[in-house]
Formats: structure tokens, C-alpha cells, sequence
């Protein structure tokens, strides 16, 4: 199968390029070419750098469109869709040339997603959510109420919304498509360092690590990156997936107090994590969520699709991504979010 992939330098895309490859697959990427992930050699590289357009949504330059129907995808896997704008080009542009698109979604389109932010009225919804589950609502959740500017970098934020994505990629009939709703996802390369508050206090000799009691309750649904590229290459290459939503991610959803104490176990930290009212803690732990609504997700769905399978247990996968986040810690760390004085205080009026 030639494979098409629109991104695929960040995160999730170099596992999921690797995954294709070592199935036999052909494969070729699209991207700016403004860092280059480790690639198998065979992977043919289509770079395009729109110097009219700061933002991250996706753009075909001209010539470019020629070089991608040259290459002749049967499948185009969009890594990074934003929103109605780009994903409506991809499905336009791909049109007559590829068989399939398969496109990277969030869990974030979910109405309990909203209520979670405090941006949607009404009771938590029910979980674990289905793909069937309500969406949100209101429309552009990373959107203020003023506009960014045009040379801002975070301008395309203004235009994010998946679920306007997601109505884009399954709107168009002459182009099936498939939508992946992912959760939070760790593992090697994690920008967002999703394990590092935890496994620095721990590896600082922290004894104890505090957890507002709303937070530590809260569940969340994870999933380990080479996981959930296993996911996304599976409906690349499974034609019946067409036209199909697949929530991805690990059951169970671990609450917040169960994932801290899972990355304890796995360096062999002796500390404990004590809960506290968020009123009694320093402004640096406290999270501003209603976590009364919950943000697990059924993925009995992809789990029933042949050749469905999670390659990397657990404990690996946190071994692999403890390794990884020891070796590459943040460039730039936040001192007031290791304010340890402030925390000790909390504990020293507990006793």
C-alpha cells in the first residue's frame, strides 16, 4: 500500500511512519521540513514551506500538488488537522487521487470536554464516553474573546475546533474517512512532558507528592504512544474502517492518585502521595477543572477491529517513557511549579 502521511515529523507521526514501513508499505511524508524526525530510509520526504502562511494549518504550494498525485497515495493519513479550514483542503486537494483519508482527532470534541473546562452547562456526562457520546457545543475551545493576531504563533488555535475537522473528513462522499479520537497520549517525545512534574519530585527525594483531592479522584484516559500509533496504522491499512470513529486509548482510565502511584511503582519510588483540599494548597498545585466530569472513553470499539492490539504493556511503556523524559527534561522549567518550601508548609500543618 502507498501510504500518504501529512505531518508525521512530531510526536505520534515517526512511530506510526515506522510501523507502516516495517509492514512492507511505502511510504512518503509531508511536511515543512523545519526539523526532521528519524526515519526509516525509505521514506520519501515532500517538503513545502509556505512563506505567506505563519500559521500551522496545512498549505499546498504551488507544484506541490502534482508532486503528491506523482507519488500516487492509496491512503492519506492527516496527522494534524485544526480545524474545518484545513481539513476541508486535504479532503478537496485528495479528491480523485487517494482511496481513503485517515484523520488524527482529539477526545477533546466530547461535550463532558467542555463541562470539564467549565464551558458547557449541565450535570458531568456519564462515562466512559462512547463515540456515540454528546459532542461539545460550543465551538473553538482554545478561542478568547479577543482574536489572536495574524503573526502570533499560537494564531491557529483561534481556528482549532475537531469536531469542525472531523464534520469535514466524513463529509465528503466521494472521499471516505476514518477519525481517531486520541487521549492523552505519553511516551518518548512527548513535548507536553506529561510524566515530568511527577518523576522530577520523585526523583528530587521528594517524599511526598500532594494532590488536591478534586484532582486525585479525576479520571483521565491515557495511552502510550507506540500504542496508538499501532491503532492508527491498523485503520490506515483496514479499508473496512472507512467512514468509522474510533476512540483510542487504555482500560481502564486510572484516576489521577492511581497514575502517580503507577509511576512511583515503576522507578521503585518509597514516597506517598497525600490528597488535600485544594483550598489548603499553594496556587501551583491547584487546577482550575470541574473534575466532577470525568474524561474516560470507551474503546471497546477499535478493540473489535481484526488485528487489534496494544504492543507495549504498561510497565514498559512507562519504563520507556521514564528513560526518555530523564534524558530529554524540559528546556525550560518553571521554578514556582517545584516550589517545594510551599509544599512543606502544607505538610508541616498537617502533622
Amino acid at each position: 500500500m502507498r501510504v500518504l502521511v501529512l505531518g508525521g515529523t512530531g510526536f505520534i507521526g515517526p512511530f506510526v511512519v515506522r510501523d507502516l514501513v516495517e509492514q512492507g508499505h511505502t511510504v512518503a511524508v509531508y511536511h515543512r521540513g523545519r526539523h526532521e524526525a528519524d526515519l526509516p530510509a525509505a521514506v520519501k520526504h515532500f517538503h513545502y514551506d509556505d512563506e505567506a502562511s505563519s500559521s500551522r494549518l496545512i498549505t499546498f504550494p504551488p507544484g506541490s500538488v502534482e508532486e503528491l498525485a506523482a507519488f500516487a497515495p492509496e491512503v492519506v493519513l492527516f496527522m494534524v488537522p485544526i480545524g474545518e479550514e484545513d481539513a476541508r483542503l486535504v479532503m478537496q486537494t485528495f479528491k480523485g487521487l487517494a482511496r481513503r483519508v485517515v484523520a488524527i482527532s482529539s477526545q477533546d470534541v466530547y461535550r463532558a470536554y467542555g463541562r470539564l473546562l467549565g464551558k458547557e452547562p449541565g450535570p458531568p456526562d456519564p462515562v466512559p464516553l462512547t463515540e456515540d457520546a454528546p459532542l461539545r457545543e460550543r465551538l473553538y475551545p482554545y478561542r478568547g474573546e479577543q482574536l489572536r493576531a495574524p503573526d502570533d504563533p499560537q494564531q491557529a488555535m483561534d481556528l482549532y475546533d475537531k469536531i469542525l475537522a472531523e464534520r469535514a473528513i466524513l463529509g465528503e462522499p466521494a472521499l471516505p474517512g476514518t477519525i481517531l479520537r486520541l487521549p492523552m497520549v505519553y511516551g518518548p517525545r512527548d513535548g507536553q512532558h506529561r510524566l515530568f512534574e511527577y518523576l522530577k519530585r520523585m526523583d528530587d527525594g521528594r517524599s511526598v507528592i500532594l494532590l488536591p483531592e478534586n484532582v486525585a479522584r479525576w479520571r483521565w484516559t491515557r495511552a502510550y504512544v507506540e500504542n496508538v500509533a499501532a491503532a492508527i496504522a491498523l485503520t490506515v491499512t483496514n479499508a473496512d474502517t472507512a467512514g468509522q470513529v474510533y476512540n483510542v486509548g487504555e482500560d481502564p482510565a486510572l484516576s489521577m492518585l492511581q497514575w502517580v502511584e503507577t509511576i512511583g511503582k515503576a522507578i521503585g519510588w518509597q514516597g506517598k502521595v497525600v490528597v488535600i483540599p485544594p483550598e489548603k494548597l499553594p496556587a501551583h498545585l491547584r487546577v482550575e477543572m470541574d473534575t466532577r466530569q470525568d474524561l474516560a472513553t470507551d474503546s471497546t470499539r477499535i478493540r473489535n477491529v481484526p488485528g487489534y492490539h496494544e504492543p507495549v504493556a504498561q510497565d514498559e511503556a512507562l519504563k520507556r517513557t521514564i528513560e526518555w523524559e530523564r534524558a530529554h527534561p524540559p528546556a525550560q522549567l518553571d521554578p514556582q511549579q517545584f516550589d517545594y518550601a510551599a509544599e512543606d508548609a502544607v505538610l508541616a500543618q498537617q502533622d
